[in-house]
């Protein structure tokens, strides 16, 4: 994955985080990947920016894509943080921001944080929250073919090939999950207290599922949905926990509309 890095300061530390922009003007996405990597939403950012007047950024979650992740950096509501000074750094308004999975989950913990940058907010079968009864698949302990059986309505979708990666791809795939365990926490993809912070978010949220997921099922979705002040909740069917890889066409209007209805100077009326 191409891109620009950015240096950013934080209090703890400095963290570099890359970003590949796709569309050059129109409505501004950040739009957050999930564990699978850059890969699972690069596709879905330039169907867009294709499709629609969008301007998309699509960074590496730092210690992904054979980035560098700071050892202070080892949580999602801080990784949250990194992005909502790039969002400064970069001087971006009106930003739709829209996550998958982990990226959901770092999507809802930006949101909590109140930057007056964002205007909405789109979680896309995110993950984060516990919901009694409807657990959270332990996606670390699956084979590639098993984890596509329960990510894809329609497995055959699914175009990772294994067999098919270099030395170097491996090591990347390894570093990605050694990142992802860092951040999904010791609760294994969901932190006991987000649905406290869930409870603060102000901008507009729209919750979508894909109804055959069977990594994190709908009810889960729903409660997550319910967990947001004036959240909305989008079932799509005929597609699992990857909506943007597996059916783009389905997704992509239902996102565009949910940012077109809410700009910043919609919001703010």
């Amino acid at each position: 994955m191409a891109g620009t890095t950015h240096p950013l300061q934080l209090d703890r530390g400095t963290v570099d985080v890359t970003v590949d922009v796709q569309g050059q003007e129109g409505r501004t996405f950040l739009l957050l990947h999930g564990g699978g990597g850059p890969q699972t939403v690069t596709p879905f950012a330039g169907f867009l920016a294709g499709q629609r007047p969008a301007r998309v950024l699509t960074p590496l979650h730092p210690g992904f894509g054979g980035t560098v992740r700071p050892e202070w950096l080892t949580d999602v509501p801080t990784l949250a943080q990194v992005y909502a000074d790039l969002l400064e750094e970069l001087d971006l308004r009106d930003v739709a921001v829209v996550g998958n999975s982990i990226g959901g989950w770092i999507a809802a913990e930006l949101a909590a944080l109140g930057s007056e940058r964002i205007s909405c907010v789109t979680l896309v079968n995110a993950v984060g929250v516990r919901v009694p009864g409807h657990p959270i698949a332990d996606t670390f302990s699956l084979t590639p073919p098993e984890l596509a059986r329960l990510s894809f309505h329609d497995p055959s979708k699914s175009r990772f090939d294994p067999n098919a990666l270099s030395a170097e791809q491996r090591a990347v795939m390894e570093a990605n999950r050694a990142a992802l365990r860092v951040y999904s926490g010791p609760h294994d993809m969901a932190d006991p207290t987000l649905t406290d912070r869930l409870a603060k978010i102000d901008r507009p949220t729209l919750v979508v599922w894909g109804a055959s997921d069977q990594v994190v099922d709908s009810d889960y979705g729903r409660a997550y949905a319910r967990a947001v002040p004036g959240a909305d909740f989008r079932l799509l069917e005929g597609t699992g926990h990857l909506p943007q890889a597996e059916t783009p066409e389905q997704l992509l209007p239902v996102v565009w509309d949910f940012a077109e209805s809410h700009t910043a100077d919609r919001t703010r009326n």
